[in-house]
């Protein structure tokens, strides 16, 4: 019997010797490569943790202590060990567990993530409500070398380290090696500087000094700060952290149990905040992602011999990320921004042929727009290429930074609408949405691969504002290899009927396709519209059909609220209050996680389940 197969909850793992322990991190990474490589996954981030979680879990009290992921894509491990290593074979799939920390799912998810740097506020909220309850309970957060650099977090660092709550901060560096001299020497002086001993003899130093005159007793704390400094600076990137109020630990190999254990048991019996460098190697113990750890970040079904995935029809992504460079090479004004997730977007191209117009900025969409915004009105054509829910974080800078000083900054909207296996985190629902009540911008949303070149041409030539290109995380047709620009807010009409007009746009514009064969077979032939601008509205073509139908339905893959269908009922309740207009979208509801195709079936909105509400409706 496997040891994994004894683990029912995370104070089992508290029974095992060090030895037992990497037994079980073995059969831990070797149940993760082979379940992923049938459901895919955050494969890389899960496999550098292992060694970290275990110990993590072995030292502190899950019943009671809160420990907190950030982003969430590296608790495998932490799902194997608390109850649900039964279950992870359904890992992603639909019904199954979830690819990030659910509270819903376990009580061991303390708290909801799927975007990164949200973890160390939590942690200050969980802080402060401790303290008010007078309870004693440890919390840890965990975070990542990229997640630590967005603004959010160090925000939360700084009021962190103002509040001198108890609280463990463990830093996941995944960046760096270390060396054999440094991890010793760091390992000797973090045994020092976490006993009780070490620290009741620093207390006491701070509280001898404060007997002095201030002149006296601010010269020789400053003085005991400044050696201290010095010599931890000698081994360790400390003197940030310690500025913001934190004690500072490590680098620490993540992959010592031994090490990790001894360190966080030594803090546990100590207070206040500290900050804990941990270094780990992303993809851990499998090959192919240690050797390809972008690849393996999130990836989909792989053969585990070779690392090799399993082929795939033509994206909108690659689409995207062909037809940017092409144009780059043609326009030497186009620069290209990812905010973190360069091989996400379909950006990795770019960055090889063309880097010196290519930026990265990390997981900072708010920077990433903002710079945007300069470049553009200093005459450069920028490409921001964002997924929709990380572009939600930078709200603020589309409406006050760009669309306010009406900046030609292109946005190339991924992963709109349902992306799939990540889920409600993941999902784009909202962008049309929230896109469209804004002043000064252009929303497209192409029907396939040829329109999102044609829309992605016609957005380099429009420098009059802010353009918008949203499009799923899907598989596309491409057609004509050099299609030409769009005129800005015209529509396409595919199919001329009678009785009533279907409206669609982006991807449900196939899917409504599909609708129309199964309508005819109830002799309904509707005439079915492509809206490939929701912002400006073809207003010519509206004014013709809504003299001719007393019925519109509008279909998008986002919600009702705010999206194509409330500007089209907005627009007919001003121009001829009789026309019917319905609108099919996603509901007002966060969607589970699951394969694409069975997300649209069960939101209705496959071409049966348009078919079905469109004949509801009549």
């Amino acid at each position: 019997m496997q040891l994994l197969e004894k683990i029912k909850e995370p104070k089992d793992l508290k029974d095992l010797t060090l030895e037992q322990l990497e037994t079980l991190a073995k059969e831990i990474r070797t149940e993760i490569i082979s379940t992923c490589a049938n459901t895919g996954g955050h494969v890389a981030p899960s496999l550098g943790v292992v060694e970290l979680t275990l110990a993590l879990y072995r030292v502190f009290d899950a019943e009671h202590d809160k420990i907190i992921w950030d982003v969430g894509h590296q608790t495998y491990t932490q799902k194997l060990i608390t109850g649900r290593a039964k279950r992870f074979n359904t890992l992603r799939t639909y019904k199954g567990i979830s690819g990030f920390p659910k509270r819903s799912e376990s009580k061991y998810d303390v708290f909801d993530t799927g975007h990164s740097s949200t973890s160390l506020s939590a942690a200050t909220g969980f802080a402060l409500a401790r303290d008010y309850r007078g309870d004693s309970y440890k919390i840890v957060s965990v975070i990542g070398d990229g997640s630590l650099g967005a603004g959010m977090a160090f925000e939360a660092l700084n009021h962190i380290g103002h509040l001198k709550k108890d609280m463990i901060v463990v830093l996941n560096d995944n960046e760096h090696s270390i060396g054999e001299s440094v991890g010793a020497l760091s390992q000797y002086l973090n045994k020092v500087i976490t006993t009780r001993t070490y620290n009741r003899f620093r207390d006491d130093l701070w509280k001898f000094f404060g007997r002095f005159p201030p002149y006296f007793r601010d010269r020789g704390r400053n003085l005991a700060k400044r050696i201290q400094e010095g010599l931890k600076g000698l081994y360790a990137p400390s003197i940030i952290f310690e500025e913001l109020g934190f004690r500072y630990i490590g680098p620490l190999n993540g992959h010592k149990l031994g090490q990790l254990i001894d360190t966080l048991s030594r803090l546990k019996e100590v207070r206040g905040p500290w900050f804990v460098h941990v270094v780990t190697k992303k993809g851990k113990g499998y090959e192919h992602a240690e050797k390809c750890p972008e690849v393996f970040h999130g990836i989909g079904k792989y053969c585990i011999e070779t690392g090799e995935v399993k082929k795939k029809a033509t994206s909108y992504t690659k689409v995207f990320g062909d037809a940017i460079v092409k144009l780059a090479n043609q326009n030497k004004k186009i620069v290209a921004i990812s905010a973190g997730m360069t091989l996400g977007t379909g950006l990795k191209k770019f960055s090889q042929e063309i880097p010196e117009r290519f930026f990265d900025v990390g997981i900072t969409e708010q920077h990433a727009v903002t710079m945007a915004a300069a470049l553009a009105l200093d005459g450069y054509i920028p490409v921001c290429a964002i997924y929709s829910t990380f572009l939600q974080r930078a709200y603020d800078q589309v409406i006050h930074d760009v669309s306010l000083q009406n900046a030609p900054v292109i946005f190339a909207v991924d992963r709109a609408g349902l992306v799939g296996e990540d889920g409600p985190t993941h999902h784009g629902p909202f962008d049309l949405s929230y896109f469209s009540c804004i002043p000064n911008i252009v929303v497209s949303s192409p029907r396939n691969g040829t329109e999102l070149v044609a829309l992605l041409k016609t957005a380099v030539q429009y420098r009059k504002g802010p353009f918008v290109i949203r499009y799923p995380r899907s598989s596309c047709d491409l057609g004509a290899e050099n299609p030409k620009p769009v005129a800005i807010g015209t529509w396409e009409m595919l199919s001329k009927g009678k009785g009533f007009v279907i409206i669609a746009t982006g991807s449900m514009v196939e899917q409504s396709l599909g609708a129309l064969q199964i309508l005819a077979k109830k002799g309904l032939k509707p005439t079915l519209i492509n809206a490939r601008f929701v912002k400006p509205l073809d207003m010519t073509m509206l004014n013709k059909i809504i003299k001719r139908n007393k019925l519109l339905v509008t279909v998008e893959e986002n919600v009702c609220h705010g999206g194509l269908g409330s500007m089209v009922s907005e627009y007919c309740g001003r121009r001829t209050p009789k026309v019917r207009v319905r609108c099919i979208g996603l509901p007002n509801s966060f969607v589970e996680h699951g394969a694409r195709n069975i997300l649209l079936r069960i939101t209705h909105l496959d071409a049966e389940g348009i078919a079905k509400r469109i004949n509801s409706i009549l």
